[in-house]
């Protein structure tokens, strides 16, 4: 398999823009290889439903922008629906504890939140930022969720401190048990 290949694989698995020189680390070559790789995937790219994008910087993949339409589509039939179970659960845990990045969330709840975690910031429930360490995102609730709750802090969610105390507990049990 060509380097586009495994740039390609490394994008879809982070699902974020990442910095061309943390593709070239992650992959183990030069920032010029991972230019050509680029040429390479965005040639094969060119015809199908996803599209590279690339800045100064960053890569990522997105879909193509003739898709635009169709997928608008898509995503306004996830926001009627009901976040269910997961998306509740995967809410709360950011409501009590947030900031919290996805590996957090995962360790929590115990399987993988990707595609949760797209749905409620796609709904406005939720806001990511950029970690400290700049290895991925921070998710946090969404000031106008806050304000549909009738809370100005989330200290002042129903049973905040308690709740908080069980997750910590939670997590040193799960620590231990590894």
């Amino acid at each position: 398999m060509g380097l586009d290949v495994y740039i390609e694989g490394l994008l879809f698995y982070k699902a974020v823009p990442m910095k061309k020189a943390a593709v070239a680390k992650a992959l183990g070559v030069k920032l010029e290889e991972v230019s050509a790789g680029v040429a390479a995937l965005k040639a094969r790219l060119n015809t199908g439903a996803l599209r590279l994008l690339e800045t100064d910087d960053t890569l990522q993949l997105v879909t193509a922008p003739e898709l635009s339409h169709f997928m608008e589509g898509v995503q306004k039939d996830e926001i009627r629906g009901d976040i269910g179970k997961a998306g509740a659960e995967t809410l709360a845990i950011i409501l009590y504890r947030g900031p919290v990045t996805r590996a957090e969330i995962d360790s929590i709840r115990g399987v993988n939140s990707s595609y949760i975690l797209r749905n409620l910031l796609i709904r406005g429930l939720i806001e990511r930022s950029s970690t400290k360490s700049g290895g991925g995102y921070a998710f946090s609730v969404s000031p106008p969720l806050l304000q549909h709750l009738g809370v100005t802090e989330k200290q002042h969610l129903p049973d905040y401190a308690r709740i908080l105390d069980q997750l910590e507990a939670f997590e040193t049990a799960q620590q231990a048990e590894t």
